[in-house]
């Protein structure tokens, strides 16, 4: 080398001391770095950190032995002002020839030989490339495992604290009921047969909660080896939803029982008046027109009245008693529904009927126009529309077609 060459050379190789020195700190105050320092590891991830420490004990070592090199290289160039041929020749000696000495590794007494073991000489570019393998090779177990951690203690910490939230919801179901006056209306308070309590074993050391627990410790302890898969982590969160869902169904129920038993025993009474609406509806038409057998209209006001009877003495838990108030209050409103449309339906068939008549007349009337009125066929067509029409109870459908060929006839067999 030059003197110049030298120089240049020194200075860069001080840069680069000081880049890997960097390097190598923020290596060990990483967050995972420190984790896994102090974790207790086991499977495939103690076995790759096992290894990734070796090769970072190699580093160091190797780093120690560059150090002391570029150490020894500025201590010569800080001897003299201007470097003579010799020291020109030691420096360079230093900076690009063999200069970092591996001592051998003592080895275990099974693996030795009478041979003297030999020291490893490397040059600086090739120190700094084996040191650089050994960091990739860390970084790496780093990397894997932060991509594991990132992805699954999110979604373990949400789950432990949807589980909190199930819990609490839990004892607050558990807890006696001190609703007043609106929760009077309950003749039996269930208790530790709680919905709750039925999904207690979910949540006890072999359901959910032991579940996460040994989640969390494959995470911590191999996050390598069988971490949770994304299909079990959704599967826990559909679980644990679905509880937090029932339960607050539950205490919603226990809440508003009295009230929505008082809207529910007032949309009977509606029931019961359109199913009375609708009774009298098929009694002012039945005699008009023709009806089915299946036409009658069918109570189930007492039938829902029972069952809120039966619900009112349950000893079911609060979930299922929420699910039968919600069910009745559902068929309530169809029950409502229905009865009003048959009452509606019943009316139409009259007002179908009084269409037709309408219609005939002004068939009639135009038979009159087109001078076909005296043909008698079309007169006994006329005659038999009429007569079905006019005749108590009326058969709407024999009634419809008598009208539609006294129209064809008028016509001329079209339309």
């Amino acid at each position: 080398m030059s003197r110049e060459g030298a120089e240049y050379a020194l200075r860069a190789r001080a840069e680069e001391r000081d880049r890997i020195s960097g390097h190598l700190l923020d290596l060990e105050s990483h967050t995972t770095y420190q984790l896994l320092k102090g974790a207790p590891l086991r499977g495939l991830t103690q076995r790759r950190w096992a290894a990734g420490q070796g090769a970072l004990t190699a580093l160091w070592t190797l780093y120690d032995a560059y150090r002391g090199v570029l150490r020894d290289a500025e201590q010569l160039r800080a001897s003299r002002g201007r470097l003579g041929s010799e020291q020109l020749a030691a420096l360079t000696g230093l900076l690009a020839g063999p200069s970092v000495v591996l001592k051998a590794a003592v080895k275990p007494v099974e693996q030795r030989s009478l041979l003297p073991e030999q020291d490893e000489r490397l040059s600086l570019d090739e120190a700094v490339a084996r040191m650089d393998a050994s960091f990739q090779e860390v970084t790496d177990v780093l990397a894997d495992v932060d991509a594991v951690w990132s992805a699954a203690l999110p979604r373990l910490d949400a789950a432990d604290a949807l589980l909190r939230e199930v819990i609490a919801l839990r004892r607050e179901l558990d807890a006696p009921d001190t609703g007043g006056p609106e929760s009077a209306a309950m003749a039996v308070d269930p208790g530790p047969a709680d919905v709750a309590g039925d999904v207690a074993g979910d949540l006890g050391p072999a359901g959910v909660g032991g579940e996460l627990r040994r989640m969390r410790a494959s995470v911590l302890e191999d996050p390598l080896g069988a971490p949770p898969s994304p299909q079990d982590l959704d599967r826990i969160d559909r679980l644990l939803a679905t509880h937090r869902a029932d339960l607050e169904e539950a205490l919603r129920a226990r809440r508003e029982y009295g009230r929505r038993r008082e809207e529910l025993a007032a949309a009977l009474d509606r029931v019961r008046a359109a199913e009375s609406e609708a009774r009298l509806a098929h009694g002012a038409v039945v005699v008009k027109i023709a009806l089915p057998a299946r036409a009658v209209p069918r109570s189930r006001v007492d039938t829902l009245s029972d069952e809120l009877a039966l619900l009112d003495a349950s000893a079911d838990d609060w979930l299922a008693r929420a699910r039968r108030l919600t069910a009745l209050e559902q068929a309530a409103r169809q029950a409502a529904d229905q009865a009003r449309a048959t009452a509606a339906a019943m009316y139409g068939l009259l007002g179908r009927r009084d269409e037709l008549r309408g219609r005939l007349g002004a068939c009639q009337a135009m038979a009159v126009r087109r001078g076909t009125a005296e043909d008698p066929e079309v007169t006994r067509l006329h005659e038999r529309a009429r007569l079905l029409l006019w005749t108590a109870p009326c058969d709407l459908t024999k009634a419809a077609e008598a009208v539609d060929l006294y129209q064809r006839a008028i016509h001329g067999g079209g339309r």
